[in-house]
């Protein structure tokens, strides 16, 4: 049986703050060198393409830091370069990340003429006072015209991306910003909690986050309003209106392959012979740059049994229908006994629900999928 689609995830690791909260492979600078490092992108995707079989493309991720802070003909001239290398499906999506502070009507019609046709754009919170104390540089007046000013330019697939459980915030101002996200009529709301990572400055100087319960009703409320207003929830923190549900995120959750460039960008790869390998990319961007005439593989690894199973379930329990007992088989080659005895257990505790054909996570285990996870984790 062939193979199914591959998804391509590009890495571009510069913005111009750093936030607090952040913990991804983003690097504050005023000087991006864009050419040099369009050049080892190429590079980097002209090497793994060689190493590939011929699988088709499904979509493209553009993500960082601010990608959006490239010119949308450096995006343009990358987005050829992957016609030329890999083959692209004709209903492709092709996502960009974008800042509101690094937004306006030129790049966004020059991004949707490269060829992108969804957007991302990192709103966070509508409030001033929020956006401040999360180190955003944008206002919340941005976010609306970075919104509008997309939709003008004609992009008809919009994801806001949005948090709650911010430093001192109530649940009516965490509800003020999911009404202003979904008066804007985007496609997708990707709506998830404040968390504290290590290696981030909040984690070493921690904020006043509210308290669990706050939290909790903030969540309920959250999603009953979403639900009302036509967004229906398929993942843990992604919501959509009717058709329009990330590709590229889904790929990730059902457990898909998929090819990472730029520094620090990881993939997953499945061999003829059903043995998983993952990789990524060396993760300094000056590290990444200096390695031409091609970034190197480090951390590869061929999955075990157990990394196998973890890592479906990490990410497949994500969604909010499950998966079946098939697609855990194809996409693991083990039978789904394997998922014995954490499962039982699981749905002793009413955080899993077994049906004839697969699992999900209940509303509770939704709520509480660390704890899913974790089971999978203990020896």
């Amino acid at each position: 049986m062939p193979h199914p689609p591959i998804a391509l995830y590009i890495h571009i690791p510069w913005c111009e703050r750093k936030c607090p909260y952040c913990d991804f492979n983003s690097h504050a600078s005023s000087k991006i060198p864009e050419n040099d490092y369009l050049e080892c992108l190429i590079l980097d995707l002209e090497m793994e393409a060689k190493n590939l079989p011929s699988r088709q493309l499904g979509s493209i991720f553009i993500g960082g830091g601010t990608p959006s802070l490239f010119s949308a003909k450096a995006l343009q001239w990358l987005l050829k370069e992957i016609e030329k290398n890999l083959f692209v499906k004709p209903d492709i999506e092709v996502t960009l990340e974008v800042n509101p502070a690094s937004a306006d009507a030129k790049k966004f019609l020059g991004f949707i003429r490269a060829g992108i046709n969804r957007v991302s754009i990192g709103v966070q919170s509508f409030s001033d006072k929020s956006l401040l104390r999360l180190g955003r540089i944008h206002s919340g007046k941005d976010s609306i015209l970075a919104v509008k000013l997309a939709q003008s330019a004609g992009f008809s697939n919009i994801n806001i991306d949005l948090m709650y459980g911010l430093p001192n915030q109530s649940e009516e101002q965490a509800m003020e910003d999911l009404i202003a996200a979904v008066s804007l009529k985007p496609q997708h709301i990707s709506w998830y909690e404040l968390t504290i990572e290590p290696n981030t400055k909040f984690y070493s100087d921690p904020p006043n986050l509210p308290d669990e319960n706050v939290l909790e009703n903030i969540h309920e409320n959250g999603l009953a309003f979403l639900l009302e207003n036509g967004f229906s929830r398929y993942e843990i923190s992604a919501f959509s209106s009717l058709g329009r549900q990330c590709k590229h995120n889904l790929n990730y959750w059902r457990f898909g392959d998929y090819l990472g460039i730029g520094a620090g960008a990881h993939s997953k790869i499945t061999r003829q012979d059903g043995s998983i390998t993952r990789y990524s990319k060396t993760r300094k961007p000056e590290d990444y740059l200096s390695a031409r005439p091609y970034a190197p593989r480090i951390n590869e690894v061929k999955l075990s049994r157990k990394e196998t199973v973890l890592d479906f379930v990490l990410n497949a329990f994500r969604l909010t229908e499950g998966f079946t007992f098939a697609e855990f088989s194809d996409s693991t080659s083990f039978n789904p006994n394997a998922l014995e005895p954490e499962i039982t257990a699981l749905c002793n505790q009413g955080l899993i629900l077994k049906s004839s054909s697969g699992y999900k996570t209940t509303l509770l285990g939704q709520r509480y999928l660390n704890e899913v996870i974790q089971k999978f984790m203990t020896d």
